[in-house]
């Protein structure tokens, strides 16, 4: 897909690098962008003061960046997070999974509870894997299973994670003849449970807020469906709901501002979202076929006409130099001019008002660099640590992101 106003001087901003000052405004909840698009002095001034508004440990984040891990938190430790910078941590759980490892043991959970113990933030979402079986519905034996396996995890987690997100890409985690009738009875009565179990556990002044999440693909008109306006209707109609998570895993910058001018829309004032995911794989995925530049295949001596995956995948079987993965990004146009993408991103975020908390993919996991295809999204190339593809320092220290890694240092302070 050709990024929004690209052939008009689109991302000239990203190509020059942005202030770390004032950046986005959305006037009276619309679309904005950098391709073009005008920025409002006070709404960036706005996004300033969500940014600076919680750099502590207070009940209220506003504006706050984490670090993320999704389900596979191997490698996350305190040295990681204090190196970027960041009080706030990510991860879901498969909720299958408490079926033969404790809630306190698994790998998600148990690594949650160590960073609050250890002073950090922390977010977990509950996954609930229905792509290819029915979605349970309430009242039935196989709804009794599921709120079985939420009690193990509320039991575990409540008044000790910050947020609950209930939820954590349940449009796509539900078979689609499922998605319009019953995925939003399920997740109400999941809810519903959840709410009255910590009413009843943790009392008025639990320090876990709850979130319903989180919605995908909003970009596409197609996904902005019935069903998705209901989630948000419950959402906006439950005092006990926080506010709403969001995945923006998009091809422009641009379409982000479609996912929160249509949240915010539908929620109350006080409500707030909280982007868990978010990036520009989509983007990446449309130029994970082109060509290596021709400058870094003469300067490495590979072969002309070797494609970026096929580069990615060899990098993969044996890491590179930091410099050379540093070189096969940079003198790619399609990854040098979105280089800024990450602070372009969370200041448009932040210039919102309503952002809450965002976390973004930290390490390399395995299975981004297992059987790498053409066809494989190229989820490697959003990590804040390169650890799989490019070798470590010689003092031992994980290999950076080219950008991403300074640009979530200084966001941190920005």
């Amino acid at each position: 897909m050709k990024d929004l106003g690209e052939s008009n001087g689109g991302h000239q901003a990203e190509r020059r690098g942005l202030s770390r000052r004032g950046l986005f405004g959305l006037a009276g909840g619309s679309a904005l962008a950098l391709g073009g698009l005008a920025l409002t002095a006070n709404a960036a001034t706005q996004g300033q003061d969500e940014a600076a508004a919680d750099t502590t440990l207070a009940a209220d984040p506003k504006g706050m960046l984490g670090a993320n891990f999704n389900e596979e938190p191997s490698g996350m430790t305190n040295t990681v997070l204090d190196t970027l910078g960041t009080k706030w941590v990510r991860g879901f759980v498969a909720m299958p999974k408490l079926d033969s490892v404790a809630a306190a043991q698994q790998p998600a959970i148990q690594s949650l509870l160590a960073f609050s113990a250890a002073g950090y933030r922390t977010v977990l979402s509950l996954k609930f894997p229905f792509a290819d079986k029915q979605i349970p519905q309430p009242g039935s034996t196989a709804m009794d299973v599921e709120l079985a396996r939420v009690d193990k995890v509320l039991a575990a987690v409540l008044g000790k994670v910050d947020i609950l997100v209930i939820g954590n890409e349940p449009f796509i985690e539900t078979r689609q003849q499922d998605r319009a009738a019953l995925l939003n009875p399920f997740y109400q009565a999941v809810a519903a449970h959840v709410i009255a179990k910590r009413a009843s556990s943790c009392g008025s002044g639990c320090r876990t807020t709850l979130y319903m999440g989180a919605l995908n693909r909003l970009e596409d008109a197609a996904w902005r469906t019935a069903a998705t306006d209901v989630w948000l209707a419950y959402v906006k109609a439950t005092p006990e709901i926080a506010g709403v998570d969001i995945h923006p895993h998009v091809a422009a910058i641009e379409h982000t501002a479609i996912y929160t001018d249509y949240v915010m829309t539908r929620m109350r004032a006080e409500q707030r979202f909280l982007a868990t995911e978010f990036s520009l794989v989509r983007w990446w995925k449309e130029h994970w076929s082109d060509q290596v530049p021709a400058v870094y295949a003469s300067r490495y001596g590979i072969p002309a006409g070797t494609l970026v995956w096929q580069e990615v995948r060899d990098a993969a079987a044996a890491p590179v130099t930091q410099q050379r993965w540093s070189d096969l990004l940079m003198n790619s146009s399609w990854f040098s001019t979105r280089q800024n993408y990450l602070t372009n991103q969370v200041r448009q975020l932040r210039a919102t008002g309503r952002l809450a908390v965002a976390t973004y993919g930290t390490l390399q996991q395995p299975a981004m660099v297992k059987d790498i295809t053409a066809d494989k999204m190229p989820w490697l190339l959003n990590s804040l640590y390169t650890n799989l593809v490019a070798q470590p320092s010689a003092g031992g220290a994980k290999a950076h992101h080219p950008t991403f890694f300074d640009e979530f240092k200084a966001l941190q302070s920005a």
